[in-house]
């Protein structure tokens, strides 16, 4: 059976701290193929001046270019609403019946899953795989339901990258650089800020 891992999030912008963590968990846990899946509406996120749908999927279209086990999932921009994790899994399931499914969060996040929306069926239905980071020891109930794997760290944010461009300051070298020219062809967060890109 295909085994693919799953990483969520709003990608506003796709950074190399992403990348990494996608390739590391890959490799560790033996996956085929690892999907980007930028969220509609995060329910844990909630941003007035989030990048559009389409420019967040160009974006990761242009991240994950160049490596052929990446791939982009839309469904959760498909859909109305906040994405609840669960919702999507079990669409993905019907859809994908003969893959099984890894979903990839932060070492941090990996205490927060009993609060989850549906979390005793998803955790029945999926397997998590939680980044670790240090100084964030886990204390999860699900133990035997979350794969914890150690990756390299890069201290890069995406809204630490938002910020630098309001700030006119350089993000060169931290994300893949198609996603730069694009982020500064549109004018993207510099004009949220009413700063223009140089």
């Amino acid at each position: 059976m295909k085994k693919v891992g799953i990483i969520g999030g709003t990608f506003d912008p796709p950074h190399f701290g992403h990348l990494l963590i996608a390739q590391e968990v890959l490799e560790q846990c033996s996956l085929d193929e690892v999907w980007f899946m930028p969220s509609h509406i995060p329910p844990h996120k909630q941003r007035d001046d989030l990048t559009s749908d389409e420019e967040r999927k160009e974006m990761v279209q242009r991240a994950i270019h160049d490596n052929e086990q990446f791939r982009l999932c839309d469904i959760e921009l498909k859909r109305n609403g906040p994405s609840y994790t669960i919702d999507t899994i079990k669409l993905l399931k019907k859809e994908h019946p003969n893959i099984r499914f890894y979903f990839i969060i932060g070492g941090d996040m990996i205490d927060y899953l009993p609060k989850w929306v549906g979390i005793k069926e998803l955790i029945e239905m999926i397997t998590f795989i939680g980044v670790k980071r240090p100084g964030y020891p886990s204390q999860s109930p699900y133990k035997g339901k979350v794969v914890e794997v150690n990756v390299p760290q890069l201290d890069i944010s995406s809204s630490f990258i938002r910020n630098r461009v309001a700030q006119r300051k350089n993000i060169r070298y931290m994300l893949p650089e198609p996603v730069r020219l694009f982020l500064m062809e549109r004018g993207l967060y510099a004009k949220k800020q009413g700063v223009r890109n140089r």
